[in-house]
């Protein structure tokens, strides 16, 4: 991906790594080596149930021997890049069949169950069998309404929650997918292949819904997330890329255009983290 209108220079620090030793690294310094990723909840209502996007940080003892793979760099800096989103609700799906043997979505709640079917119905959809991948697989996909926006080429990877175990496996497979985030900040959806249509999906809320990885132009820059704000500039931008589905098959194709309307600036930090 070559940069947006040619503006973006990915140079070595000029302080180097002596200056970030003894905390004289310029803020110059700090940019070329730190790629700022902003995200927000754009939600209508009910926005409070999703919470922040946190670095993944493993919950454990430290290790007894200098030697356990806690320790390893590889390990340290693979788990340092990764991001978890927490799931907003408790969520106890089914699959049942209409009396033509379609499948149809159920929603299974008790007297201490937080949602409702009808709440529920409106964040959880049940694609139609022409939107599966394989038959007798079915795919639903859950509203995750955060947008990651960035004034630099950055690629955003939605994956799995990989460093969670669950002592009951998922009865499939969350669906991933990767895309041009300064280009295309789109809204997010959790996507999950149904492979044993007899088995219920139990999600619990808090617990690690999918996680997150962004790509840069160079490797080794570090990720910084912090909370932006909904400016006109980005709603407007948005406005024009939301919907391009229903009239284009393959939305790729309109990454140019995209490039060409972007405006320079898109990412404006929220005001109780401006000073930050």
């Amino acid at each position: 991906m070559l940069p947006m209108n040619g503006n973006f220079r990915d140079e070595a620090p000029v302080s180097g790594w002596l200056a970030r030793l003894l905390g004289r690294e310029d803020s110059e310094a700090e940019r070329r080596r730190i790629v700022e990723i902003g995200w927000l909840v754009d939600a209508e209502k009910s926005g409070f149930v999703y919470e922040a996007p946190r670095p993944y940080q493993r919950k454990a003892p430290a290790p007894p021997s200098a030697k356990a793979v806690g320790y390893c760099p590889a390990v340290i800096e693979y788990e340092a890049r990764h991001v978890e989103v927490p799931c907003p609700v408790d969520m106890h799906l089914r699959l049942g069949k209409d009396e033509a043997g379609q499948y149809r979505l159920e929603f299974v709640t008790s007297p201490k169950s937080a949602a409702g079917p009808k709440t529920l119905a409106k964040m959880v959809t049940l694609n139609g069998p022409s939107q599966w991948r394989e038959p007798g697989r079915p795919v639903i996909q859950v509203t995750a309404p955060y947008r990651f926006v960035a004034d630099e080429p950055v690629w955003l990877n939605q994956l799995p929650p990989i460093f969670h175990h669950r002592a009951t496996p998922l009865p499939g497979v969350m669906i991933g997918g990767r895309f041009p985030t300064h280009l295309w900040p789109r809204i997010l959806m959790w996507a999950f292949e149904w492979h044993d249509p007899t088995q219920d999906l139990v999600l619990k809320r808090g617990e690690p819904w999918f996680c997150l990885r962004f790509e840069t132009t160079d490797p080794a820059r570090q990720v910084r997330l912090v909370e932006a704000e909904m400016t006109p500039e980005l709603r407007a931008y948005c406005n024009a890329m939301d919907g391009v589905v229903n009239y284009v098959n393959r939305t790729f194709s309109l990454f140019q255009t995209a490039e060409r309307r972007r405006p320079p600036k898109l990412l404006k930090r929220a005001e109780r983290f401006a000073g930050s």
